[in-house]
């Protein structure tokens, strides 16, 4: 399968502090990629930089063009969407005034009426809700709303931050497997940072260990998955 992002010895930080110390990593087309590591370890750092919202050097490339140094907006408009931690919803706003915020850069008014009702068949609560202000959904359904809002623009390329943060485990199981269908129906590469890393290589087709802003082992997610340390330090088992 052929990569879809391709990012070589990236270096990225806030102010004079680096944080991020020469990564490398790739997300498959139509592949899920999990970053794994510890509070600090540098993977919200890594989505942000490959969205632009940071100081960074180094590579990366998107389907072949390369993205370093462009401004966020442009990112967007190349087809990468950012659920960050936190889903960052509207909360004033409701459900459908949210996922057409996410529609923003298109103009095929047709096929955004079209996506949002394939949003609402991913996640019927959202359709239930789409007149409720956001900020009086549960947090899984601001989850849900925060994932539906990025699929309204139509991405290549998704990053979700810690999508389980929070939830109760039944959520988080339906969550997970409509990021898996997604993935299957749409093509949508991946790129996940999850605290849980069990769940995470359960869905991955590749998977980086992240300490202190270097990728210190990288692989197929079935190997990471049976490499004893990972086991150890961060499977529990």
């Amino acid at each position: 399968m052929a990569a879809l992002l391709e990012v070589a010895q990236l270096h990225a930080g806030y102010g004079a502090l680096t944080v991020l110390h020469g990564i490398s990593f790739s997300v498959e087309d139509g592949g899920i990629t999990a970053l794994l590591g510890a509070n600090g370890a540098g993977k919200t750092t890594t989505l942000r930089a490959v969205c632009g919202m940071l100081r960074m050097r180094g590579q990366v490339v998107l389907a072949g063009e390369a993205i370093a140094g462009r401004a966020t907006e442009d990112i967007v408009r190349r087809g990468v969407a950012h659920v960050p931690d936190g889903r960052g919803t509207f909360l004033h706003l409701t459900t459908e005034e949210n996922l057409r915020l996410g529609a923003y850069t298109r103009r095929d008014r047709a096929a955004v009426t079209q996506d949002m009702e394939r949003c609402f068949e991913y996640f019927p609560r959202l359709k239930e809700r789409r007149r409720q202000q956001a900020g009086t959904l549960s947090g899984g359904e601001q989850q849900m709303l925060a994932i539906s809002r990025a699929l309204m623009l139509r991405p290549r390329l998704l990053l979700l931050d810690e999508p389980s943060f929070g939830l109760a485990p039944l959520v988080v199981q339906e969550i997970f497997r409509i990021m898996q269908r997604i993935r299957e129906e749409q093509k949508v590469g991946i790129l996940l940072v999850e605290q849980n890393a069990s769940l995470a290589l359960e869905v991955a087709d590749h998977a980086y260990l992240l300490e202190t802003g270097r990728v210190v082992l990288g692989g197929r997610a079935e190997e990471i998955r049976q490499n004893e340390a990972v086991r150890r330090s961060y499977l529990g088992y």
